[in-house]
């Protein structure tokens, strides 16, 4: 099993987009956030499905909106672990405040940690809504789509009478006023192009920034280390990790902080003088050479 998975795994590059998807597709949800997943409950159902009858279901709270509540999804989930013997380790406090990306580097190491099971390959006997029950009783999960898909199924036997009495002329003006230009084919095409340009331009985007957030949270969870964070190289990484805004002096204020606990600030002072010298001994020369 894939439980120690390192941040430059190609698991860390699947996007937003392709994270919801797999949740949706597999659990048979709607969700359309990475933070509606913060508590918990989505996670333990993708482990139920994975490792079938070793997840309590019944003590997973799929309506769990406060952080006491997200934090008994977390102990089920960390009691899961302890039987599976995974070694992540659970960041609860990071995980239940609902940051975008401390919740999705979280669903990135899941969805590897599920494909790496039996080859990813789905249960097709596991019920995602029946396991989501209570007693018979179904527990409703933030985004899901039970309601739309039953309004849809009622749609289907029952169409609705009452749309035939609303007034169709200003719907048909509108369809012809759509379809009145020969060119509306193609820029309705070239516009859906553009689209899906843009959409793959913010996954790319997307990957990039997570990647590189992955590597400065790297820098400071080594910082932060009790050993190192008093070392003069620690404090000035620090300064500029934690500088508010773009200053372009943040890297001189750190470099002076380095220099004066390192104590080579008095040998620039001196570098300086000499350099002074030096160009004033060469100055004298040449007058002289000027005079004779």
């Amino acid at each position: 099993m894939a439980t120690n998975i390192g941040m430059m795994d190609s698991a860390y590059f699947v996007g937003r987009n392709e994270i919801l998807s797999w949740i949706n597709d597999r659990l048979h949800l709607n969700l359309s956030r990475i933070e509606e997943a913060a508590s918990g409950a989505v996670q333990c159902q993708m482990l139920d499905m994975t490792f079938p009858g070793v997840v309590p279901m019944h003590k997973v709270n799929f309506e769990a909106k406060n952080e006491y509540e997200m934090i008994q999804n977390y102990k089920v989930m960390q009691e899961v672990f302890t039987k599976l013997k995974i070694t992540k380790p659970l960041e609860v406090n990071r995980l239940v405040k609902g940051r975008p990306l401390d919740n999705l580097e979280f669903l990135q190491w899941l969805k590897r940690f599920c494909d790496s099971i039996n080859g990813g390959i789905m249960n097709e006997n596991y019920n995602p809504v029946e396991r989501r029950s209570r007693g018979g009783r179904e527990k409703s999960v933030k985004g899901s789509s039970k309601i739309s898909k039953s309004l849809q199924t009622n749609n289907m036997h029952h169409p609705p009478v009452a749309t035939s009495n609303k007034p169709a002329g200003p719907k048909q003006a509108k369809s012809h006023g759509i379809g009145g230009g020969s060119n509306s084919s193609a820029e309705v095409q070239a516009l859906s192009k553009e689209v899906e340009d843009l959409k793959v331009s913010v996954d790319l985007l997307e990957k990039e920034r997570d990647f590189y957030f992955s590597k400065l949270r790297d820098i400071e969870i080594l910082c932060q280390t009790p050993e190192l964070d008093d070392l003069p190289i620690v404090v000035a990484v620090k300064k500029i990790l934690y500088a508010t805004d773009a200053n372009e002096s943040v890297l001189e204020e750190a470099q002076e902080c380095l220099n004066q606990s390192l104590g080579l600030e008095g040998y620039e002072e001196e570098g300086k003088e000499e350099e002074e010298e030096e160009e004033e001994e060469e100055e004298a020369a040449a007058a002289a050479e000027t005079q004779t």
